[in-house]
């Protein structure tokens, strides 16, 4: 396959095609029925079928304040994870009633935003067709209200606050304000990212990761690519989950996650959120901390902190699986290399041996991606800088499921799976090489190309 992958691209690099002006090319957009992820592996069984269905259910179970939701969060009425990861099945990403009618529409927009007396307001760029997105400041603001451009924000600065509720008591915490932040440039979006297939995600070894990087080298440098691993600050090794690749391991993710997105402390993350930059004043702390805690007086799975339950549930979710492959989508995949594409959404990698179980060792891991960090330009740049990932730096985003996904790219800016090709190149971008190659196709090869992606 790398092989194939380096001799294509040199093709393509002397010889670009004429573009057919007789064929219109179009997003096929994304699949219907059946869903094809969501379950667990095939084989999952006995203690570790029921750790994973016991976090599927804590996945899906509804917070509710002072114990769990808030002070602060981003998410819809019931507070379940699966509110926001729910697009094709459980543990995907936005929900767009848009494209799939049966699910609900973004729970962001349909939120009882002011229940109980609270003074919230839904944010403008919160609809309800999508997406779920969580906001980011990239700079401060002086005590005049301008933009301190010297002063680096990149927090999340949570949409709702449960201030003004009758069972809020004295906390008293404000929601940022949404118009001079979008208005000014200063507010910068994510949308959640899919969780299939993550548990082979976090087995595959970091040498085999460095291997990959390693990879075709001659053909990566002539197209500008480059790319490194985000690497944990406490051990050294290779981070992968989140969009620039911040969180080593699956456990940190949700106990990130259950802070930030629901505002519920754990034992990851055993203080109360506040705005960034702040502290949380005195009558919002109305809970003893963490309020999610492993119970070593019980037994099975009941032992378990929600975290370590929600951990389980993503590492046994079976990746995606794809549609059958057809005469366009097998010359798809063929221009997919030939692109350049590739080289960074790696097909596969094999995983490495895993103590959680049999089901996750040695197996191939076709993800599309190569889990390093790549500077994508100043038209996708958040400036929000996480771990070794600077402000233009994404960690190159899984492909599997492409094909039932709604929204794409990290802040979820379009629907259109061209524009987001298109959108890889700006100035800066390591794409930029493979996006000439990409529109050096003709009309029917990028056809194709678009019907593989949305076949995966």
């Amino acid at each position: 396959m790398k092989r194939t992958i380096a001799i294509g691209v040199l093709f393509m690099l002397s010889a670009v095609f004429a573009i057919s002006a007789d064929v219109h090319v179009s997003d096929p957009g994304p699949r219907g029925e059946p869903v094809s992820a969501g379950g667990f592996y095939p084989g999952t069984t006995g203690a570790i079928l029921e750790g994973a269905a016991d976090g599927a259910a804590r996945f899906n179970e509804t917070e509710t304040f002072p114990r769990g939701l808030g002070p602060l969060y981003n998410s819809g009425p019931t507070g379940a994870c699966s509110e926001c990861h729910a697009q094709p099945a459980m543990g995907g990403s936005s929900p767009s009633m848009t494209a799939y009618p049966y699910l609900s529409q973004n729970p962001q927009a349909t939120i009882d935003y002011d229940a109980g007396g609270a003074n919230n307001v839904i944010p403008p760029f919160i609809t309800s067709s999508g997406p779920v997105r969580e906001m980011r400041l990239q700079f401060t603001r002086n005590s005049n209200g301008s933009l301190n451009t010297n002063a680096p924000d990149g927090g999340v600065h949570d949409l709702y606050s449960v201030t003004g509720r009758s069972d809020a008591g004295r906390c008293v915490i404000g929601q940022p304000n949404f118009e001079a932040e979008v208005r000014s440039g200063n507010a910068v979006f994510r949308i959640p990212t899919p969780v299939f297939g993550a548990g082979l995600i976090e087995n595959i070894d970091d040498a085999t990761i460095l291997a990959n990087q390693a990879a075709n080298s001659t053909v990566k440098a002539r197209l500008g690519i480059s790319g490194f691993p985000n690497r944990s600050g406490n051990d050294g090794t290779i981070t992968r989950f989140g969009w620039k690749a911040q969180n080593k391991s699956l456990l940190m993710f949700a106990g990130e996650a259950y802070n930030v997105e629901d505002g519920v402390t754990n034992e990851l993350f055993p203080t109360q959120r506040a705005e960034p930059g702040h502290s949380l004043p005195p009558g919002c702390k109305t809970n003893t901390t963490p309020e999610d805690t492993s119970n070593p007086g019980l037994t099975g799975p009941a032992v378990n902190s929600d975290i370590t339950a929600f951990a389980t549930f993503m590492r046994m979710l079976a990746p995606p699986a794809p549609a059958p492959a057809t005469a366009s989508t097998a010359r798809g995949a063929a221009f997919f290399g030939m692109a350049g594409c590739a080289l960074c959404h790696t097909p596969s990698m094999t995983t490495a041996t895993s103590t959680f179980s049999p089901l996750l060792s040695n197996v191939q891991a076709n993800l599309f991606s190569d889990l390093l960090v790549h500077n994508m330009g100043t038209g996708l740049a958040d400036g929000v800088t996480q771990g070794s990932a600077n402000g233009q730096e994404f960690r190159t985003a899984p492909l599997w499921g492409l094909g039932q996904r709604m929204f794409f790219l990290h802040d979820g800016r379009t629907t259109d799976l061209m524009q987001a090709i298109q959108a890889h190149s700006s100035s800066g971008s390591e794409a930029n090489g493979s996006i000439q190659l990409f529109n050096g196709l003709s009309a029917s090869q990028q056809q194709d190309l678009l019907n593989f992606l949305r076949s995966l």
